[in-house]
């Protein structure tokens, strides 16, 4: 994951890259810790741009994952949906780019949904999962990161995970932490197994 470095920006599908490497989409609410996530599990600090103002990545943003200049995977940081302050008209384009992308993305093989483990999943992270529900289906794995689990307790983290585990019907859910490294090895690994999938 450490060799993770800026690919492209793209404002709509029609702007992206046809690649053929596996691809892994960051998806979640706009204060659910996407781009600190990908910069800790990058072990870098800047390469996602995590802003005090949640809703401001408007692009959906390629990552290349791979030794000297190779592209092994792609990580794909999608913009957070759910900011009051956006408006409305550029909500539901984001909405509109997203669904897109996540339904007809021939390349993308996991989706990885970021939810603030104290709020748990929320009405649109439903939706969301409701939008890749198919390709779930055909056996796309999806993993639900709880992040800032480190803001809970035992107990409260024991019961977000069961929560967001019923929740999932057919992915995985695991506790994160970018600040106490909760989840992080176990994630990187997964992500590893993803963007390198046996023959």
């Amino acid at each position: 994951m450490h060799t993770a470095r800026f690919l492209t920006e793209a404002p709509q599908l029609r702007d992206l890259p046809a690649l053929t490497a596996p691809e892994i989409a960051f998806v979640g609410r706009s204060n659910a810790g996407k781009s600190t996530c990908i910069n800790t599990l990058a072990q870098q600090r800047q390469l996602a741009f995590a802003s005090k103002m949640p809703g401001r990545t408007q692009s959906i943003v390629l990552f290349a994952v791979g030794k000297q200049g190779a592209t092994d995977a792609v990580l794909a940081d999608l913009p957070g949906y759910g900011y009051a302050a956006v408006p409305q008209t550029a909500k539901r384009r984001w909405q509109q780019v997203m669904a897109n992308y996540l339904v007809s993305r021939p390349n993308l093989r996991a989706v990885v949904l970021l939810a603030d483990a104290r709020l748990g999943l929320t009405e649109l992270d439903e939706a969301l999962l409701d939008v890749i529900r198919p390709r779930v289906e055909q056996g796309m794995p999806f993993l639900v990161l709880l992040t800032k689990a480190d803001k809970l307790s035992r107990p409260e983290q024991a019961k977000a995970l069961s929560v967001a585990r019923l929740q999932t019907r057919g992915g995985d859910a695991m506790l994160f932490s970018a600040l106490k490294r909760i989840g992080v090895d176990e994630v990187a690994q997964r992500l590893w197994q993803w963007g390198h999938p046996a023959p």
